[in-house]
């Protein structure tokens, strides 16, 4: 992929002289900027992980010494759990961040339920940007109001949703039971994020419904790296973005075909993360005759944490509820997905002899707080129920 490799060789000795954090982190592994001459030679750096880049930020609050413009140029910022502060630069290249939006169709004279959430995280606001950019008009909606929503959609003919597939399950569900008829239903264009897409929901929206769709996997660190599209399989890769497959414990590169993690470089002057660890799995397709390659697909996690509703659940974070509740013994979260819609049940088991006090309560508003996430299900166990070596996320969803 030698087109890569001057743009990386540029990035990498901007991100050194302007970013004190990529400083340390190739002078901490003996590597200097003139030892990236391109792709090939990324592997010399370490991978950036998420626990890692949370430290650093703690550090040396509040952009962890990547932020290389005047924090006053910056349009936006946001805030993901640990916490990190995520700086919103203008893209560099505006128009390229349009890919997914465009292979869908948006268009002016489209009217388009955006239900990812607006405040703190990234995703409803880029994502309106993204659409207006297209000429869209944008029905703010956010998540949930499930009843609002179809009105919304009925009264203004809306023909586009962002959002979660499984949003967009529950509300053919509920309009079918209102009694609307698929031919009926205005809704033709839809791009999801934050969570898998699968084959039945697919042929439900494409082939019940006549809907054109894309699924864009991203993330609030590094923005979208990928959509997918009929003629390939997997995602395409996002021109922003440079894409490694490497093994978790070495960061060796994983032959093309092979699973490994999904280590991402991105092409953003302003806040440059080299050889980001991602923590999902995928595979990278061979070369193609364009001499692109694309991601074959999404294959799990390398670590612990779990992606509910579109947010990260660490086990570290109910380890974190443990030590603020000292009644609690253990905590064991089990994550379910019954009508496409992800459910959260915490088990709480209490020290011998210690009092409830309300603790379910309370650790539902924490985690709402400290994680953004709903727990749906308290359920109160005896000790020695959760064993000392189980899981403390155990994922029991079924995807098709």
């Amino acid at each position: 992929m030698t087109h890569f490799d001057a743009r990386i060789q540029e990035l990498v000795a901007h991100a050194y002289a302007h970013a004190p954090a990529i400083t340390k982190i190739l002078d901490d592994a003996g590597v200097k900027p003139a030892d990236i001459q391109g792709a090939v030679d990324l592997k010399k750096i370490p991978i950036l992980r998420k626990d890692e880049l949370v430290e650093i930020h703690q550090a040396n609050p509040p952009f962890g010494g990547f932020l290389t413009v005047p924090i006053e140029s910056l349009p936006r910022i946001y805030i993901s759990p640990g916490p990190i502060y995520d700086p919103q630069p203008p893209p560099e290249d505006p128009q390229a961040a349009l890919e997914p939006f465009q292979y869908v169709g948006f268009q002016r004279g489209d009217k388009v339920l955006n239900t990812f959430m607006y405040h703190l995280t990234p995703a409803g606001l880029l994502l309106d940007e993204g659409l207006r950019a297209c000429g869209a008009t944008v029905i703010p909606s956010g998540p949930g109001n499930t009843e609002l929503q179809i009105m919304m959609a009925m009264a203004l003919r809306a023909n586009g949703f962002l959002g979660q597939p499984g949003y967009l399950m529950t509300l053919l569900d509920k309009m079918e039971e209102m009694g609307i008829a698929p031919e009926h239903n205005p809704i033709k264009k839809a791009l999801f994020s934050a969570e898998l897409y699968t084959p039945s929901q697919q042929e439900r929206f494409e082939g019940k419904y006549g809907m054109r769709t894309t699924s864009a996997y991203g993330t609030a660190d590094l923005g979208f790296m990928g959509y997918t599209r009929h003629d390939i399989p997997g995602f395409k890769i996002m021109p922003a973005v440079f894409l490694q497959i490497a093994d978790p414990k070495t960061g060796d590169d994983v032959e093309p075909g092979g699973t490994g993690e999904i280590v991402v470089t991105t092409f953003n002057k302003a806040y440059p993360l080299l050889r980001f660890g991602t923590g999902d799995l995928g595979a990278i397709s061979p070369e193609l005759k364009d001499g692109r390659q694309h991601l074959l697909g999404l294959f799990g996690r390398s670590g612990d944490a779990i992606k509910v509703r579109g947010m990260f659940l660490h086990p570290n974070q109910l380890k974190l509820a443990t030590v603020q509740f000292p009644q609690i013994n253990r905590l064991q979260a089990i994550i379910t997905r019954p009508e496409n819609n992800d459910v959260v049940t915490l088990k709480v088991e209490l020290k011998e002899g210690a009092a409830d006090d309300g603790i379910g309560a309370k650790l539902q508003a924490l985690a709402q707080a400290a994680v953004r996430l709903r727990i749906d299900h308290i359920e109160m166990v005896p000790p020695g129920t959760i064993g000392e070596y189980e899981r403390t996320i155990v994922d029991n969803r079924q995807w098709d």
